[in-house]
């Protein structure tokens, strides 16, 4: 099983961090522009909805497989086919507070298997997937998004 992994510290605290990642059905925060719902009128923190991401024509389905607002968490995975070549794909992004400086700690990850071209989807995923989505986040918190 592969893993691709990336983390960052955002210069506001975890609270704030979480209110504008938790729900499900937005994702304007990660810098994806495209039109995102959760189907069959569920509720974005609802465990089992399904999130479509309809961009370029493209249309992405996952859904939550957990949501804590205790851990400030949650995971999700594919319901459609993934838009990389992988298997039994999980992800979480997770926000802790750095207790001694009032920041957040994110984190976000994911687990998969793949045939092929292991070591080139876990790059993918890090710098071209992650890590710019959670700069995209650093920059909205940066505009006062809290």
């Amino acid at each position: 099983m592969a893993k691709a992994y990336v983390s960052t510290v955002l210069d506001h605290s975890a609270d704030a961090v979480w209110s504008v990642i938790r729900m499900f059905d937005h994702y304007a925060w990660a810098g994806v522009e495209a039109e995102t719902i959760i189907e069959d009128g569920r509720k974005g923190d609802q465990v089992g909805s399904i999130r479509r991401i309809d961009y370029g024509g493209r249309v992405l389905r996952q859904n939550l497989r957990a949501h804590s607002d205790a851990e400030r968490s949650y995971s999700y995975g594919f319901v459609s086919e993934p838009s990389i070549p992988v298997e039994n794909f999980a992800a979480t992004i997770r926000v802790t507070p750095v207790t001694d400086t009032g920041k957040a700690f994110v984190e976000w990850w994911a687990t998969f298997d793949c045939a092929a071209n292991r070591d080139e989807i876990v790059k993918k995923l890090e710098s071209g997937g992650f890590a710019v989505w959670l700069a995209a986040l650093r920059e909205i918190m940066a505009r006062g998004a809290a």
